[in-house]
């Protein structure tokens, strides 16, 4: 019979074989966590290795994700579509073990990580969704949403600031289904880290409000089964604090940075071979060792139990039944489109001139009455990016199934902790923050962008015209950085027609982020005929056009309304123009190329872009021959319309800029 030890020795051989073999990786956290990982996979973690999407399978989360090969193996080992090919293949161009774990990429795994501490992010929001949905599906005997998330985290995970935020928040709503386990092995790249981190990490997270299981021997099975049970029994989060030694096996390695984040070299690797008394081939795992991982028959009983229990519950309560297969196939319901489209027609019909965050908190109460599965959000900004509504429910640990979350002063936490709500499924996540301060979360915003998930990023107070708190809350290089980030789409509205446009795409559109970009200041509302508003949704269109026009001017969100000021005195004074409105560069970007000429004709190079922002970006836009009125500076502090007037946003310096152009 194979022991836990030479289970665990199987995880440890294809790490150390696959890194050799890839010259490339990080050996020594997988080694240094496989008894931890043995443990947590053959005796607590419910999945199907035939069935990786079921949806209530626990969730598991490598958020130190150099350590790849831990997961890989563990995949490999259990059942999974991972086959020793691709355990040969770590590291290699289209294979599916990329360096770090990449959502989409490889069966079973729930989430990218690498970014250290994101990770754990993911999982807190991983775990919120278990409970928001558990609250509102859940009924007496019908458990149908009941598991666990698990994170295995490291060092750097806990030193980023991240994982403050997001314990924090963990802490808050008492997700007791969240079960964190701390590789402590003392080690970074830098070495020990003795040197640089101090913290006492147990009452760090006992003050956050988590149960904490400390002084764990990461390498007896015995301790690490008990706390597993013991973090299971617990109504809070738990953090299981385990003891490691990186390398774990390595003779001349084992407890030290060489064997973090380099390949152990083949001598090295004969050596771990014998220390751990294997005697097989470089990733040879005999079939009695496959056979006492295999988790494919006990994950396929552990769904068909639940498949049955769904089966009662749909007769018992066949609507509950019908809205979560609804949400959890991310369908929308039946009324989407004629509510969408009736919403349209009443904002057109009204006419309203209003800032746009205002026009985005009419269309979100809408949202919220048709979509129970939307959940709002904001980083203690609510009032101002006007993100709630007024039959908004907060969530909490008294009301897990509300619907708006308050996340305090925590951007960062924030968008990586939606990215995991996303992932779980049955939720459409917005959260907002103000445009500037997506600097915060940046790196989280990138990460939902490569795991191409529905993450709807809410940015008001988009430019100078925010006023007077001037240059550190006025946004200026953020929208190149987000239209410059690949499967993220963003929208800038002119007005609340455009805004409700925009909504419906970012909810319609499940593969990537979308980044939702309002102003502060009132927007004139601007007249269009039925054509105009349809094309609306193809990113970019003719607002207005004079016959045989000599120039374009392309202009987005509040100066359109420039631009336009702009066409009509123009127009007076016998100058054709052209005024195109492009709320979305990156959708008119994957529109046919007959559509862009028909809106952007080629022969016609007097082109000027209209943007308070940063004008780079619109260079592709304009061409060599055309010009942009943008900011390559930070702005001041002043009224909104003055300070638009101090940098020359007005419609005469666009006059002036077309007239010396043609």
């Amino acid at each position: 019979m194979v022991s836990r030890q030479e289970k665990a020795n199987a995880i440890r051989a294809l790490s150390m074989d696959a890194v050799q073999q890839a010259n490339s990786g990080h050996p020594g956290a997988p080694m240094g966590m496989a008894d931890i990982a043995e443990v947590l996979w053959a005796d607590f973690l419910k999945h199907n290795p035939s069935n990786p999407e079921w949806h209530d399978r626990d969730r598991f989360v490598l958020s130190n994700g150099h350590g790849s090969m831990l997961l890989y193996a563990l995949l490999h080992l259990s059942g999974y579509e991972v086959s020793i090919e691709d355990i040969k293949n770590f590291r290699q161009i289209g294979s599916k073990t990329p360096g770090h774990p990449e959502y989409g990429d490889t069966p079973g795994v729930e989430t990218t990580t690498g970014p250290l501490g994101q990770g754990f992010a993911n999982a807190v929001g991983l775990a919120l969704a278990e409970k928001i949905l558990a609250s509102r599906f859940n009924r007496d005997n019908f458990e149908i949403v009941d598991h666990y998330t698990y994170a295995f985290v490291g060092d750097g995970c806990l030193m980023e600031g991240i994982s403050h935020e997001a314990a924090a928040l963990a802490g808050v709503h008492k997700l007791s289904k969240l079960i964190c386990i701390y590789d402590d092995n003392g080690i970074s790249i830098d070495g020990n880290v003795e040197e640089w981190f101090i913290d006492n990490t147990a009452q760090r997270f006992e003050a956050y409000g988590w149960k904490v299981i400390a002084n764990i021997d990461g390498h007896k099975w015995e301790e690490i089964h008990k706390a597993l049970k013991e973090a299971k029994e617990s109504k809070l989060p738990t953090l299981i604090c385990c003891k490691t030694i990186i390398g774990f096996g390595s003779p001349k390695k084992s407890g030290s940075a060489s064997a973090h984040g380099s390949p152990l070299g083949e001598e090295e690797v004969l050596r771990t071979r014998a220390s751990l008394d294997w005697h097989f081939s470089p990733f040879e795992i005999p079939d009695e060792y496959m056979e006492a991982w295999d988790a494919r028959r006990k994950g396929q009983q552990n769904e068909t139990l639940w498949k049955a229990q769904f089966a009662r519950y749909s007769s018992s309560f066949p609507e509950l039944a019908k809205e979560y297969t609804r949400v959890m196939s991310g369908s929308l319901p039946d009324l989407w489109e004629a509510s969408m489209d009736s919403l349209l027609k009443e904002v057109v019909r009204k006419s309203e001139s209003k800032a746009s965050r205002s026009a985005s908190n009419d269309v979100i109460s809408h949202l919220a009455s048709i979509l129970p599965e939307l959940l709002g959000g904001s980083a203690d900004l609510t009032g101002s990016n006007l993100t709630s509504w007024e039959k908004a429910l907060p969530v909490s640990d008294i009301n897990p199934g509300g619907n708006y979350i308050y996340y305090g002063v925590r951007e960062f936490g924030m968008t990586a902790i939606a990215s995991g709500l996303a992932l779980h499924g049955g939720l459409i996540p917005f959260s907002g923050t103000f445009l500037t301060f997506m600097d915060y979360g940046r790196n989280a915003v990138r990460m939902s962008a490569l795991m191409r998930i529905q993450n709807i990023l809410v940015y008001t107070h988009d430019s100078i015209g925010q006023g007077e708190d001037g240059p550190t809350h006025q946004p200026v290089e953020q929208l190149a950085n987000l239209r410059t980030t690949p499967n993220l789409e963003t929208w800038r509205p002119c007005d609340s027609v455009e805004t409700v446009v925009a909504w419906k795409a970012a909810v319609e559109r499940r593969l990537g982020p979308t980044a939702l970009v309002f102003s502060r200041q009132s927007l004139r509302a601007q007249v269009r005929d039925d054509s105009q508003i349809e094309k609306i949704k193809r990113g970019a269109y003719i607002l207005r056009d004079s016959p045989k026009p000599v120039a374009i001017v392309i202009a987005t969100g509040s100066e359109v309304e420039i631009a336009v000021n702009a066409y009509e005195e123009l127009s007076r004074d016998g100058v054709a123009i052209r005024v195109v409105s492009m709320p979305s560069a990156e959708v008119f970007e994957k529109e046919g190329k007959a559509y862009r000429d028909s809106v952007l004709p080629p022969s016609i190079r007097c082109r000027l872009a209209v943007e308070a922002a940063h004008p780079d970006y619109w260079r592709k836009w304009v061409g060599l021959e055309g010009n942009v009125i943008g900011l390559n500076y930070f702005g001041a502090s002043g009224p909104g319309n003055k300070v638009f007037e101090h940098f020359g946003f007005t419609s005469a310096a666009v006059i002036s800029a077309i007239k010396k152009m043609i």
